[in-house]
């Protein structure tokens, strides 16, 4: 049984059918797709190597950094979360380069069915990655902003009308009832002019622009979707192990049970498959 040993890294994965993924750790990517059905060990080794300074630390801070890192860089502050409270303009930036290079760059707003429907964000530069980290089994984007900050307020606008979070029982569980996003779309952009109107008028005409793009259609490498699911953890069980089931988003299912590999990133681990 091979084994390899490393820090954990979210998952690689490429837009195919089924979506494709590979198992980071160290330098090593292991392809995932392959060993469906057969038997995989997850091993903690005890010690987290931070993703911001390589430091060795005992918790991880949003999913992978030290405390230290967690309050100094940009990636991790609480604009990342809600865009629309980005202070870059104010000058108050933790990292302004990293803004630069981040934040005040092209943005998507698109529409999603993951849990059913929602409204999210992305940088230009991860789609369709965003959409298969979350599990999207279709997905569209709709308007095209200057920054990350204009495509969260208007995240916040159209997220009036229906969610922005996916329900994450209900993604592993099923896949969701397809829908008819073009209509969506056009739906949810009437019921924010008034709201598109007022961005344009703050940040100018080029702020953002309505996109005409086509829907995107994904599944996932899942033999069969459990009832019920049991989230496990390496802080609480150091050994996952168990015949792999399928994969969708970020998460392994071993049968019921399913392990979100991007919560642990960082973790020093050994894998044997």
């Amino acid at each position: 049984m091979p084994k390899l040993s490393g820090s954990l890294e979210k998952m690689s994965a490429t837009l195919s059918e089924p979506v494709s993924y590979g198992l980071r750790i160290g330098d090593a990517t292991v392809e995932l797709n392959p060993l469906i059905g057969q038997s995989l060990k997850i091993s903690y080794e005890g010690k987290i190597i931070c993703l911001g300074c390589a430091k060795a630390t005992k918790k991880s801070y949003n999913q992978g950094y030290c405390f230290m890192c967690f309050k100094r860089l940009a990636r991790c502050d609480m604009c990342i979360l809600k865009p629309e409270q980005c202070h870059y303009h104010l000058g108050t930036c933790r990292e302004p380069e990293w803004g630069n290079t981040h934040c005040m760059i092209d943005h998507y707003v698109y529409l999603a069915n993951t849990s059913g429907l929602k409204v999210g964000l992305t940088r230009h530069s991860q789609i369709p990655t965003r959409w298969i980290d979350q599990g999207a089994t279709q997905a569209m984007p709709i308007i095209k902003t200057q920054s990350r900050r204009i495509a969260g307020l208007i995240e916040v606008a159209i997220g009036q009308h229906m969610k922005d979070k996916t329900d994450w029982r209900a993604l592993l569980k099923s896949a969701p009832t397809p829908l008819t996003l073009a209509d969506i779309k056009i739906e949810a952009l009437d019921k924010v002019a008034e709201n598109l109107s007022q961005i344009r008028e703050k940040f100018g005409e080029d702020a953002f622009s309505v996109l005409e793009d086509p829907e995107t259609n994904l599944s996932y490498p899942v033999a069969a979707y459990p009832e019920k699911v049991t989230s496990v953890g390496l802080d609480k069980l150091p050994t996952i192990e168990g015949t792999l089931t399928g994969i969708k988003g970020q998460y392994l299912y071993f049968g019921n049970k399913v392990f979100n590999v991007r919560k642990h990133s960082a973790y020093h681990v050994s894998l044997e498959y």
